[in-house]
């Protein structure tokens, strides 16, 4: 298996990881990454940057991403040699393989020169940084990406009950751009929505102060919660997808429908909580 030229940019992550971890970002990534992907002139790349101690979250991936396109390739890159030792058993190349590397995005050689990632997630990476490390590492990671390509940076919890990512671009200049936030929260049994304050990407999770936007949202998305709480009798899912009508109507930038509200997925323009 091919190693980076140089060291790998980052340092080692706790690992842990658990199967299902990161069904929401998957199943989010199929429908708002949907298009992206199909639209790819080959066989489009997608990165799970950072997967871990054990590999399942590739191969997750590359099965659910797979119904989206059938020849979707998912690589894995992980800084501990370990790490990348252990998935390779389970590689199949080009479907599915593994590299070792940081942020600077390494591809195995197999896949061919001057190929780049349509897609890079990197989850419950960022956590253990500082908040002025953010904005470096993901210029590096947008500055693998194909044109038009996206980065996919956020954290979850244990089980993936809780989950919060931000979509983030290259911009004309080549500067990491963000466009959107969104929030997946499991429905059954949420005391208020507010509770996926402890799982924001780094960019975000200090922010949540009176005065930063970040806050100022989280706070009117609780409202909206407690106002629709009347129909909590027709189910949790009703409840949410009238909190998500409500605050668009209060003049939040909130994307989708009820189709993905009923999920526990709630979508905003990163502009309404933009670290200020």
């Amino acid at each position: 298996m091919p190693q980076p030229a140089r060291r790998p940019v980052g340092t080692v992550t706790r690992g842990t990881t658990n199967p299902n971890r990161l069904r929401r970002v998957d199943r989010w990534m199929g429908y708002a990454l949907g298009g992206l992907l199909r639209s790819a002139p080959d066989p489009p790349v997608v990165v799970d940057l950072g997967y871990g101690a054990s590999p399942v979250t590739v191969l997750e991936l590359a099965d659910r991403l797979g119904t989206v396109r059938s020849d979707v390739r998912v690589v894995g890159v992980e800084i501990d040699p370990e790490r990348v030792r252990r998935g390779a058993p389970l590689a199949d190349p080009p479907r599915v393989d593994f590299a070792l590397g940081g942020f600077e995005v390494p591809l195995p050689a197999g896949l061919g020169t001057g190929v780049r990632p349509t897609v890079v997630r990197a989850f419950n990476v960022l956590r253990q940084y500082a908040e002025p490390e953010v904005a470096p590492a993901w210029a590096q990671m947008v500055g693998r990406l194909a044109p038009g390509g996206a980065l996919v940076e956020g954290t979850c919890d244990e089980l993936g009950r809780l989950a919060a990512w931000v979509d983030v671009r290259r911009g004309e200049n080549g500067e990491p751009t963000p466009r959107t936030l969104t929030i997946s929260l499991r429905l059954a049994g949420l005391d208020a929505p507010s509770v996926v304050a402890e799982r924001l990407p780094k960019v975000l999770i200090h922010r949540n102060v009176p005065g930063e936007r970040v806050h100022t949202f989280l706070t009117a998305l609780d409202r909206a919660w407690e106002r629709a709480a009347p129909l909590a009798s027709f189910g949790a899912r009703q409840r949410f997808v009238a909190t998500a009508r409500s605050l668009r109507e209060e003049g939040w930038p909130v994307r989708g429908g009820a189709a993905r509200w009923r999920l526990g997925e709630l979508t905003v323009d990163w502009a309404a909580v933009a670290p200020g």
